[in-house]
């Protein structure tokens, strides 16, 4: 029996350039970075005191009582998942619960939750730790809040691969739907670590630019002067549906999510392999899982974070993929938006999917001096031509995992 077909049909997200799709996307195509130091009194010691903080807080959008039942990485989930249910048009048509899934991933889950409730434990004493901790700070938590405001009943799923997490969970919907175990699939990513703890700790492994005095120019992929990336927080979220069900609705459908291609390193636990071995097998898997050719890959929305190895490392792995000769247009979003860790892949998978809806690839900014990696790098705003188009959106994580997704064009 022939796999059915997947389709994106919503799109939802809050991040540092803007709370809602339509702002994020204008801020992607304008080049607007949404990096600035932080204030805060206890980022004062660090060495990197720099970050990209969703631009519109949870609070202004959520119901309060609600909010203050979730970390705020559950918070940043329930927003985005609200736009893109809503974008997907499924509020009024509904779904059949036991044919709805949820895929919501974190790379370190509700860490905020964990300290706050750790530092009243040691200050205060047990009495005043928060007896809704547990379900704030497990990292399933955002994944059965978006549950819960949907109604799935096909099964709710946190996948946990560091950086590479949201892009997994979208790999897992797809399968989902293909497996035939759902027809509608809610998926993506969230992070909001955005705190001394994980930053004097990414800033230890000496992973964090220390661009200090020029924060909207810290974050620069790719460039020669690059010196690691921006802490960024946010979520993005897709709805994904079986082509049947969505053309049986008459939905809008902004792409096919074509294939997938998830494979490990076994390099190192923080180190990306340096030929990019298994980068390349999860590109060249997706696109054979989506029935594409190499020279069908029009652009590249890549993993790039700004730091020195890994950057090198992806561009060889591209080259590798889709060959030296590849035309493909690369761009790394995450010169705007910073690192969103966990939620990186959901976002950029947003960013992929409108540069082929829209035919539009959202510069890279700050690349002032480029490295020379053999690869058509997106300095300024590039147009797609016409006809059917394939693009792939690239995240790796600490402990070797790599994911690629093909979308194309429909």
């Amino acid at each position: 029996m022939t796999a059915p077909r997947v389709v994106v049909t919503g799109l939802g997200t809050t991040s540092p350039v803007g709370g809602d799709v339509p702002t994020t996307w204008s801020a992607l195509l304008a080049g607007t970075s949404g990096v600035a130091s932080l204030t805060d009194e206890w980022a004062e010691p660090l060495g990197s005191r720099l970050a990209a903080r969703v631009a519109v807080e949870p609070g202004e959008v959520l119901d309060r009582v609600k909010a203050r039942r979730m970390d705020r990485s559950g918070q940043l989930a329930a927003v985005a998942a609200t736009e893109a249910w809503a974008d997907a048009g499924l509020g009024e048509s509904g779904v059949e619960p036991e044919r709805l899934a949820v895929a919501i991933a974190s790379g370190i889950g509700g860490v905020t939750t964990l300290l706050a409730n750790y530092d009243a434990l040691r200050e205060k004493g047990p009495r005043r730790v928060s007896p809704l901790a547990i379900p704030m700070l497990m990292p399933n938590g955002p994944a059965a809040t978006v549950g819960l405001m949907v109604g799935a009943k096909a099964g709710v799923h946190t996948p946990v691969s560091a950086c590479a997490s949201g892009n997994e969970a979208i790999a897992l919907g797809i399968d989902l739907i293909r497996l035939g175990r759902a027809d509608v699939v809610v998926c993506g990513g969230t992070e909001a670590a955005v705190h001394a703890l994980p930053m004097a700790a990414f800033g230890q492994m000496m992973a964090l630019s220390r661009r200090n005095d020029d924060p909207t120019a810290a974050s620069r992929p790719w460039d020669r002067g690059r010196d690691g990336f921006v802490l960024g927080e946010g979520a993005g979220v897709v709805v994904l549906e079986s082509e049947a069900h969505a053309r049986a609705r008459g939905a809008r459908i902004y792409a096919e999510a074509a294939g997938a291609g998830i494979t490990a390193d076994s390099h190192d636990i923080a180190q990306p392999d340096p030929v990019g071995a298994g980068a390349t097998r999860a590109m060249v898997r997706a696109l054979s899982q989506a029935d594409l050719s190499p020279s069908d890959v029009v652009h590249v929305n890549a993993h790039a974070t700004s730091t020195p190895q890994g950057d090198l490392a992806e561009a060889l792995a591209i080259r590798n993929a889709l060959g030296s000769s590849t035309t493909a247009v690369v761009t790394s979003t995450k010169s705007m938006t910073g690192h969103l860790l966990g939620a990186a892949g959901a976002l950029e998978s947003i960013a992929t999917i409108l540069a082929l809806h829209e035919r539009t690839v959202p510069a890279t900014i700050n690349l002032d001096d480029p490295e020379d990696v053999g690869l058509d790098l997106a300095c300024s705003r590039r147009t797609l031509g016409g006809g059917d188009l394939a693009a792939l959106n690239n995240s790796f994580g600490f402990g070797g995992h790599n994911v690629a997704l093909a979308f194309r064009s429909i």
